[in-house]
């Protein structure tokens, strides 16, 4: 139960407990077992709601599940309590980017390219989910543009 003293913790002042779960669902996630994984990442958030790691790292499972949308829910409420997390806006663009929302994910990249001012490698990963993405609508829109029929005249019999 939250006590008095909850109030006043510093907002990257996590509770041991919440660190320790999470740390857990790390080690499952690297394991492949992406569902104790996120057990233990939603118990993490559970014992300290604050825990921006952990809501981070439940995106990462979600994309590797092949789930952009809820990743990107997920990096939303990360960005809620720190609108400058630079994995976070480089995660919710790759997620956006594999939706094929590539306007957003280029939004998505100026704000990190505001917030990281050195060569970060989050920024290029972004970039280059970006440009496949771009790749990919190319591709898809090539596979379902109709091919011109040739109408072929013939000679009629009266």
């Amino acid at each position: 139960m939250p006590v008095a003293s909850d109030a006043q913790r510093a907002d990257n002042d996590i509770l041991p407990r919440s660190v320790a779960l999470q740390h857990q669902g790390a080690e499952a996630q690297a394991k492949g077992d992406l569902t104790a994984a996120v057990d233990f990442y939603e118990s993490a958030l559970a014992a300290d709601p604050r825990n921006r790691s952990a809501i981070v790292a439940l995106a990462q499972v979600a994309r590797a599940q092949g789930l952009p949308g809820k990743a990107i829910g997920f990096y939303r409420e990360a960005l809620l309590l720190e609108p400058n997390d630079v994995v976070a806006l480089t995660g919710q663009g790759e997620a956006l980017a594999d939706k094929g929302a590539l306007e957003l994910a280029r939004e998505k990249l100026a704000d990190a390219k505001r917030v990281c001012k050195a060569n970060c490698p989050q920024v290029a990963a972004l970039e280059k989910a970006i440009a496949a993405g771009s790749e990919k609508r190319v591709v898809a829109a090539e596979a379902i543009a109709p091919k011109p029929v040739v109408a072929t005249v013939g000679t009629s019999q009266n």
